[in-house]
């Protein structure tokens, strides 16, 4: 394999271009922070040179939610929305929130139901479509957006600041070899650098160890959403409604739950989210959402209705004790990069978008004063003032009340939310990376889950096919290991082999060599990108890294 250098020393020196600001990732944060900027310099008659680089093959492919979206961020970006024709078509119209036994439901009264649950002049959306719709506008403001380039490295000034990113090399095959096709990666400078990668970003990984933005924060806690979209009889539709279940199929201490909402055009968003910090590794999220479809008061919305399409992706969990340092020379960190979800509306989106605007409004402000690559102080000030601060400290400990098991958590929430409106005089903390939470497979016996029907519940190939996910055959795997020995040696022996499990695209298989030996396949075509492998694998010896320009999944309404 011929590393990174010895191809820079052979091929070398890559182009480069010049930009006041370079924004890496295309998901609402990257993109508001984009058209931010581009307002600003409009209001004040300057030019700001700004770009987006975007990993998916099209602006949206990659993007992934629920979604129910609170419009509050959005209108501030762009108050004539609506009239501009951003996809938020369905107002919500009635929520439901249910505790589920195997058979039965029982629905919360309405005036026990928190606020965080209440979502009166929210929509129910696809985010791939209002991120799509995000990107023309940026466009239509000069913003150059470049898809289908993912950002692999950072790179760094003398003085250990930030100067840019370089995206990866194309046309290495399998061995890491240049071929016929190889082209060398370009690199893009900038006075400052927001990182947009949405969560787990394999850059921001890197940012917040090297800059050490973690530091005196609590460790990180992920879940992984996993999701379908649903085509339904007329008849079993209702625009609007928004359905939240907690309880069965998981354990009582096991943090997770599943959302159905009801879009237009007979579509139903259904999914299941599963906090990563579970201790047994014979747990599957994917088989506990397909498991999750079969209860009585959720299969009757499926009766001959037709999947269309599927996705997963990990979310960032941890709430505001998690948030790392935002600023760093030369840089920043938005949106679920940072990890500005709030776990307790189930939202992250208009936090992504409000996130961009303040990091743009501060970049702005600097470059007006003529500084580069210095910390950009006023981002962070200017959230400590913001309503999402206010928010996110009101959510702060819904995550880990509810990582408590489900019934000391639900009254924890219920004291916290309900009898001290988020405003109680104590914060809980998060203990434990959620790579430390798995327990040795000895501890358990196997969960025996039921072989899918085809028709409501699904196998994890079949499911990939149509997330439209592909990968160049002939190009290194991105999902990496640091010891090609751990994956048999300690993972199969003590957990059972649990990356065959959290792995919601069949990536990971153990199989038997010829002399009845062990090993890890890694079916790096079919990773849908939910970066879940990343965070959970108990050694954290699995890395995933950018693969070549346009790889993965390619959502579409998702």
């Amino acid at each position: 394999m011929t590393s990174s250098q010895d191809l820079l020393e052979q091929y070398g020196p890559r182009e480069a271009m010049e930009y006041d600001v370079v924004i890496v990732g295309g998901g609402p944060a990257g993109l508001s922070a984009a058209i931010r900027l581009k307002q600003l310099a409009a209001q004040q008659g300057r030019e700001v040179s700004v770009c987006v680089l975007e990993k998916g093959s099209e602006v949206g492919a990659h993007i992934l939610s629920g979604a129910v979206m609170d419009p509050r961020a959005l209108t501030e970006l762009i108050p004539d929305w609506k009239e501009q024709g951003a996809p938020l078509n369905t107002p919500v119209t009635e929520d439901r929130f249910l505790f589920l036994s195997a058979s039965k439901a029982y629905k919360t009264p309405s005036w026990l139901l928190p606020a965080c649950f209440q979502n009166h002049g929210n929509y129910v959306v696809s985010l791939s479509n209002v991120t799509r719709w995000l990107g023309q506008q940026a466009e239509a403001l000069g913003v150059e957006v470049f898809a289908g380039f993912p950002a692999a490295e950072v790179l760094y000034h003398e003085d250990g600041s930030v100067k840019g990113v370089a995206t990866g090399n194309l046309g290495i095959n399998k061995e890491g070899e240049p071929t016929a096709e190889f082209q060398l990666g370009m690199e893009l400078h900038a006075k400052y650098t927001f990182f947009a990668e949405g969560a787990r970003g394999h850059l921001g990984k890197q940012l917040i160890a090297k800059y050490r933005l973690d530091a005196g924060r609590d460790p990180q806690t992920y879940a992984i959403g996993i999701k379908e979209l649903w085509e339904i009889k007329p008849e079993l539709h209702q625009p609007g409604l928004v359905v939240h279940t907690a309880g069965w199929p998981l354990a009582n201490d096991t943090y997770g739950g599943s959302f159905l909402y009801h879009l237009e055009n007979n579509q139903v968003a259904v999914g299941y989210v599963v906090g990563l910090a579970y201790q047994n590794p014979y747990l599957s999220p994917f088989e506990e959402f397909q498991r999750y479809k079969t209860h009585p008061e959720i299969r009757k919305f499926f009766e001959g209705g037709k999947r269309i399409s599927y996705g997963a992706r990990a979310i960032t969990a941890g709430g505001l004790q998690s948030l790392p340092k935002l600023v760093f020379p030369g840089g920043a960190l938005i949106g679920c990069e940072a990890g500005f979800l709030n776990a307790s509306r189930i939202k992250g989106s208009h936090a992504a978008i409000k996130s961009g605007m303040l990091a743009a409004e501060a970049a702005f402000n600097a470059l007006n004063e003529n500084r580069q690559g210095d910390e950009l102080a006023a981002y962070p000030a200017a959230f400590e003032q913001s309503w999402l601060k206010e928010e996110l400290h009101k959510a702060r400990n819904f995550k880990p009340s509810m990582s408590k098991g489900l019934v000391t958590g639900t009254l924890l929430v219920g004291i916290d939310q309900v009898l001290f409106g988020g405003k109680a005089p104590w914060t809980m903390h998060h203990a434990h990376a959620d790579h430390e939470c798995l327990k040795p497979a000895a501890n358990y016996a196997p969960i025996a889950y039921p072989k899918p029907d085809g028709k409501l519940t699904f196998d994890r190939l079949s499911s990939v096919f149509i997330s439209n996910t592909n990968h160049g055959e002939d190009q290194p795997a991105h999902l990496t290991l640091k010891d090609k020995n751990v994956p048999v040696q300690i993972n199969l022996a003590q957990y059972a082999g649990p990356e065959s499990r959290y792995c919601p695209a069949g990536v990971y298989e153990f199989v038997k060599n010829e002399d009845n030996s062990d090993r890890l396949q890694i079916n790096a075509q079919n990773c849908v990108h939910c970066k879940t492998c990343d965070i959970k694998d108990p050694t954290q010896n699995i890395v995933w890294v950018t693969p070549e320009g346009g790889g993965g999944p390619n959502y579409s309404g998702m």
